[in-house]
Formats: C-alpha cells, sequence, structure tokens
C-alpha cells in the first residue's frame, strides 16, 4: 500500500520546516510492506515510518524523526527550535481554530507561526 495523496501533501507541507531550519535531511521513501505511510531515513542509515491523516500529527513524527537524526548526528536533538526560548525545547504541533501550528509549550496555544511557514535558520545565531 502506498501512501495517499493528503498524507504525502502534509508531509511536503512539514518538510518545508524541515529543510528551513534542520541540517539533517530525511531520504523518504516508500515502505517495503504494507505500512500506509513513508519511510524516512537518517544518513546513518536508520529509518522510521511516518504516518498522520492531518499536518499536525505528520509533524509529529517528522519532529520524532529529526529529533532522532540530529542526536545521531551528534547535533542538538531540538526541532524546531522555539524561538522565545533558544537552547531550551522544541516547538509543538498541535490544531489552534482548525489550523495546524507550532506552539511553544511553555506559552500555550499561542501560535508561532502554521506549519510550513518557519522562516529559515538565522545562519549567524
Amino acid at each position: 500500500m502506498t501512501a495517499d495523496d493528503g498524507f504525502e501533501r502534509a508531509l511536503e507541507t512539514v518538510l518545508r520546516d524541515l529543510r528551513a531550519q534542520c541540517s539533517v535531511r530525511p531520504d523518504v521513501r516508500e515502505p517495503e510492506d504494507d505500512y500506509p505511510g513513508l519511510m524516512l531515513y537518517a544518513p546513518d542509515g536508520s529509518g522510521q515510518g511516518v504516518y498522520g491523516v492531518g499536518i499536525a500529527e505528520v509533524a509529529d513524527g517528522v519532529q520524532d524523526w529529526a529529533v532522532e537524526a540530529l542526536w545521531a548526528e551528534g547535533e542538538s536533538a531540538v526541532w524546531p527550535e522555539c524561538p522565545a526560548h533558544p537552547d531550551s525545547h522544541p516547538l509543538s504541533a498541535t490544531l489552534v481554530e482548525g489550523v495546524a501550528v507550532w506552539v511553544c509549550p511553555k506559552e500555550g496555544e499561542v501560535p508561532v507561526c502554521p506549519i510550513g511557514e518557519l522562516p529559515p535558520r538565522d545562519s549567524n545565531g
């Protein structure tokens, strides 16, 4: 079974944020079995399945993958980094008024930005 179009669109939305602010890029592949999602492979060859029915759910899976991949590369395992609390904790994916957004878990349900719209990471910071 392959991933459906809605899932693939959700994954591409989340991958925009990954490309904007994460140094590790996944090798996205179809699974070898009947898993309904896609597989994300890290540079070290480890893989993780990702699936979800909405953007926030897919973002949770990609975030789990990114944290593990960053840790394996010896980098800070925080993605996406909270802009209000640098070097502290990642943002959380959730729905606010029907929109998939990244929020600071310390600030409650106040959106930082819609998922898929993280600005590029400052290369000087």
